[in-house]
């Protein structure tokens, strides 16, 4: 297994890749949308990062990085946006892989926290998370959410 950091020559395969995820999750995918998010990301560093797991020579899975500052944590914030293993390549290590990776680019930056949403019966995803130590809220806080078209 070989990780990555994605550039803008890999997006194709990215959408690819995030077509797939959303394609399982029920929820469909504009593919110009996506170029344009990885793109518009992938030429901003300071926003965030994406990498790629690889085995032998073939992509199967990639993982999303975006910072905030957080008033709460006092510095910036670490989340994981996107998370996905190809069905057939899952139990083999990627998705930890990934998330190494990603931590370690989090601490290099100095990031004072880290969170991720994850689906209330997605089991996996849970217990992975757990390995590397987020859990949910103990508080009884709920992300709400709304887009803001421009």
């Amino acid at each position: 297994m070989t990780i990555r950091s994605a550039t803008s020559k890999d997006i194709e395969v990215l959408v690819s890749l995030m077509g797939l995820f959303y394609a399982e999750s029920g929820f469909p995918l504009d593919d110009l949308w996506a170029a344009e998010s990885f793109t518009s990301l992938l030429g901003n560093p300071e926003r965030g990062g994406v990498w790629m797991a690889l085995e032998t020579d073939s992509v199967v899975g990639y993982v999303v990085l975006s910072i905030r500052h957080t008033m709460e944590h006092g510095g910036l914030g670490a989340y994981i946006d996107d998370l996905y293993v190809k069905p057939e390549c899952r139990r083999r290590g990627a998705a930890t892989a990934l998330l190494n990776s990603l931590l370690a680019e989090c601490q290099g930056r100095g990031c004072k926290s880290i969170h991720v949403e994850a689906g209330e019966l997605n089991q996996p995803a849970w217990r992975l998370y757990a390995k590397f130590g987020l859990q949910q809220a103990a508080d009884g806080r709920v992300l709400l959410s709304r887009r803001l078209l421009s």
